[in-house]
Order: structure tokens, then sequence, then C-alpha cells
């Protein structure tokens, strides 16, 4: 029979004054507990504060401000190790396909986690460190070579090693991060508190973004920390480094994971009451051991009768090559289109922005940044640079007010609505700003690059979110089925997020090329003509959930 309250109460002996003591003690903790049981024997995640939902999006702030100092930094960087030309697509390539061959494999592992401290939070630590390493080596790799070798031709050498080295571990693990953290999210929350964190997630993303090219504009070698460290990448780093790390220790310590458990055969989630006249909140039954999952009942001390959960059975599988590489090419389709979709998304946006600074400068400002660097052509290009950033700061500021708006556009237009509205504007915006290169005109438009940033970051994950829970009651309608396995929330963000890696690569390979032969234009009009095409795609092949 079904588990419910007023059986499990009875399922229970006596319970003395000791043990009542006991229980007072930790009677916010057993609400939680009678909670989480549910037909399904499924743990069900009780509504968060919004404090907590708060600081797990710290680490989407800290991750984006670091992007930000990247973006701002790393080409000074490169030219001021001596990097030859022709390796910059290399630096730019590396990370993609590293990020696309192994995104899906960390997010299977991440599924099938059972580290005591939870599935997703042991990789999060992990590729944070990464992400601060890599930034350490290419804000630092020139001081870092120069108290170690003297010799002029090995320092060069070896700085560009080490500099090329911390861009590629810098952009791997911040790439990778974001699919754990969406997962983790999905793990630990409820449905509407999923809707909620993916908008704070989008807030603060553009938030640290925004302070990120704040901070890399200002002139940091002349004050204080400027004059005390080697150079001004160091102070970069010092801010950058204290952001992250703050952040993404708020994060790491924002929701508890219940971690997972995995028999021989099949799991089955029970709750056993192994002691008379007690039993625990859901973290100190796994701490003790008491949440079994070698049978499928619950035991009473004192009462022989026996009370069935209905539960959900997973198979124990061995995660390889084979097995991973088989869950990706059988994707339902409707997850496919979602994964096509969000590529034409980014190589839009990545399109746009990688090449918008020099845009500004060439095209809008009709600079050149190929003239002697005291002539007038280069400065004037370099003043269209400085304003592409501030376009860059309008834009990350936009995507935080976007994302609030979502939350109030979303009831009246749906996700299919935001997601079409995303993909337009932004079409729109850019064909624009091809056609009509202005500076005022340009600066106006940049919110319009927030809007499809937020789109990005939100919509998407929504989707599988809203596909988890649709299988999730089907399963319940249906009545569970020994054997069954359903998508694991990790590898279906990881696969989402490979679609950022493949934009990257397809840029790095055609659109270099093409600007080259066209100059900056084409980037932007190529950004509209793809952003319109999407949205076509959006419209008419993605499946929203009614």
């Amino acid at each position: 029979m079904t588990l419910t309250k007023e059986s499990f109460h009875g399922a229970l002996p006596p319970i003395s004054g000791v043990a009542k003591a006991d229980m007072d003690g930790t009677r916010e903790k057993e609400e939680a507990l009678r909670q989480s049981v549910m037909r399904s024997g499924a743990a069900v995640p009780r509504r968060r504060a919004v404090r907590r939902l708060v600081m797990h999006s710290m680490a989407m702030f800290g991750r984006e401000f670091c992007y930000a100092v990247e973006a701002a930094f790393v080409t000074p960087v490169l030219l001021s190790v001596g990097l030859p030309k022709n390796l910059y697509s290399l630096v730019w390539l590396i990370s993609p396909i590293l990020g696309f061959v192994l995104q899906p494999v960390v997010g299977s592992a991440s599924d099938h986690c059972t580290c005591s401290w939870g599935r997703r939070r042991p990789y999060i630590l992990g590729l944070g460190i990464i992400m601060l390493l890599g930034m350490a080596l290419y804000l630092n790799g020139d001081v870092m070579i120069s108290a170690f070798i003297d010799e002029r031709d090995k320092q060069r050498t070896w700085a560009i090693v080490i500099t090329m080295l911390g861009v590629v571990l810098f952009d791997f693990a911040a790439d990778f991060i974001d699919g754990p953290i969406k997962a983790y999210l999905f793990d630990v929350c409820s449905h509407q508190d999923k809707e909620k964190g993916l908008h704070y997630h989008a807030l603060f993303t553009g938030l640290g973004g925004a302070l990120g090219y704040l901070t890399g504009a200002m002139d940091w070698g002349q004050t204080i920390l400027g004059y005390t460290l080697a150079s001004e990448f160091q102070v970069i780093f010092f801010f950058a480094a204290l952001v992250f790390i703050i952040c993404l220790t708020l994060h790491l310590c924002s929701i508890p994971e219940v971690p997972l458990r995995y028999e021989n055969e099949e799991t089955k989630f029970l709750l056993e009451v192994s002691e008379p006249h007690k039993y625990n909140s859901t973290e100190e039954q796994i701490k003790n051991g008491y949440l079994k999952s070698t049978c499928s009942e619950i035991k009473a001390a004192a009462k022989p009768a026996k009370c069935v959960v209905v539960s959900r059975t997973e198979e124990k599988r061995q995660m390889t090559l084979k097995s991973l590489l088989k869950t990706l090419l059988s994707m339902p389709s409707h997850y496919r289109c979602l994964c096509v979709s969000h590529l034409f998304g980014w190589m839009a946006f990545l399109s746009n922005m990688l090449f918008f600074t020099d845009f500004m400068g060439q095209v809008v400002y009709h600079g050149n940044p190929y003239a002697p660097h005291n002539s007038t052509l280069y400065l004037t290009y370099k003043t269209g640079v400085e304003m592409g950033c501030w376009g860059l700061c309008i834009n990350a500021v936009s995507s935080s007010v976007y994302s609030y708006l979502q939350k109030v556009l979303l009831p009246y237009i749906g996700l299919k609505g935001l997601y079409f509205i995303g993909y337009l504007l932004f079409g729109l915006g850019t064909g624009l700003i091809g056609l009509f290169p202005n500076v005022y005109s340009t600066l106006a438009l940049c919110s319009l690059f927030g809007v499809m940033s937020s789109t990005l970051y939100t919509v998407p994950f929504h989707l599988i979110a809203e596909y988890h829970r649709e299988e999730e009651s089907l399963k319940l309608q249906e009545g569970e089925k020994a054997g069954e396995h359903g998508r694991g929330k990790g590898i279906d963000c990881a696969a989402l997020t490979c679609m950022v890696q493949l934009a990257q690569i397809i840029l790095g390979v055609g659109l270099g090329l093409l600007v080259s032969v066209a100059g900056s234009t084409v980037t932007v009009i190529s950004a509209s003509t793809v952003a319109l095409i999407g949205c076509c795609f959006v419209a008419f092949c993605v499946r929203y959930v009614d």
C-alpha cells in the first residue's frame, strides 16, 4: 500500500519521554522528511528561501566577473608576451574542442557520483580551482617566468607557453562549470524554485559582467595597488580571484545536496526505522545509514505489518564511453531540437560579441588597428574599442534588467514567447547596427544584446526542467517499472552547454577567414542572419510543455 502520513505514524511504537525530548529537538527536520516522501518514493525538494537562491546564484556572478576580465585583458596579455599571430586560432580552439568532447563525460559522471558531499558540488569546486589556476597563469605568467628564468629567449618562449596554458585552462573550466551549476539547481529545488533560480542566475550573470567590465576599464596602474604590485595585470588578478573565491564559497554553502547511493541491482529509497521510539531527519537517516536501498518496505520495531513504498527504481549502470555515446545519440527529438536552437543562439551571440569592439573601432569610428601607434587613425581605433567596452557593459546591465522582466512576461507569453522575442530582437538589433553604424544608435541597440544573453542563460534550461518534470509526471501516472532509468539532469545540461563549445569551434574555423576577407561588418550581419534563422527554428521546431 502507499505510505501516507497517518500510516507512517501508525507504524511507529509508543514514544517514551526521552524519545519525545529528542524528537522535539528535531521537529523541523522531521517535517521536512514527511514532506519529502511521495507516492513515487522519491525525495521532493522543499521550497528554498530567497537568500539561499541568491547564494546559489553567486557562482554565476563570480564566473561572469572573471569572464569580463578575460575579455578585457586576454588580448593585451597575449600581445605583451609576443604570441605569434598563427597561434591565436590555436588558443581559441583548444578549449572549446576539449569542452565539446569532455563536457558530456563530466555531466554523466556527476549523475553517477556517490560522494558524501553530493553529486555536483565536488565537480563545481574542482572546476573553480582550475579557473583560478588558469587566471593566475595567464595574468601572471610573464612575471612568474621572469622570477625563475634569466635568459631572455627562454623567458619569452616559456611566457608564451604558460600564458597559452592559462587561457586554455580558464576557458575550459569557465565553460564547463555552467552545466554542473544548473544540474545542482535542478537537483535541490522544487519546480517553482527552479524558475526563480534561473532568473536569479541571469540577473547575477549580468551584474557580474557589468562589474567586471567596469573593473577592467579603470586605470589601476595609477593606484596604490598598482604601485605596490608588479603590474596592472596582478591588480586585476587580485580583485578577480577575491571576488570569485567569495562567490564560489557562498555558492557551495547555499543548499545542501543529498548524496546518491547505489546498490548492486536496483535502488529503492525507503525509510527504515531501525531504532525503537525514534526516527531522524533525511540528513541524519543518510548519515547513520537508516535510509536503505536494499528492501521495499518499512520495518517497524513493534509492528509486524509492512508498508510497501511505491518508489522510483534506478539501475546502476557502468559509465563507459560506449554507453555515454549511446545516451547522447538516443537523445529524444525534442532534446535534440532544443540543442540545435541553442547552437544557433550562441553562434549568433558569439559572432557579434567576439568582434564587437573591433567593429566599433574600425567601422563605427573609422580607425585602423594596423596604423602606427602614435597616428590619428590608431588613436581613433583605440577610442572606438573603449566605446565598444562601454557597449558591452550596457549589454551586461540590460541582461540583468531583462532577467527580472522575464518573470513578469512569463505568465503572459510563456516560454515560447520569451524564446522567440530574445532571438528576434537580437537579430533585428544587430541587423540595424550593421546597416546603420552610428555611435549613439549602436550603443542604444547594445541593450538588445542583453535580451539575447538573458534568454540563452534561462529559457533553454527552463525547458530542460519542464521536460524532466513532464517525464516524472508520466512515470507516476503509468507506474514505475523495474529497471527503468530516467535521463540524468547532469548529462542533459552538459549536452546543452556543449553547444557553446560547438559554436566557438564553428566560429573559430570559419569566422576568422570571413573577417580577414570582408572586414568586421560581416560579423554583425552574420550574427543577425543566424539569429533570425534561429528565431524560425525556435518558433516551429522546439517543443514546449503546456
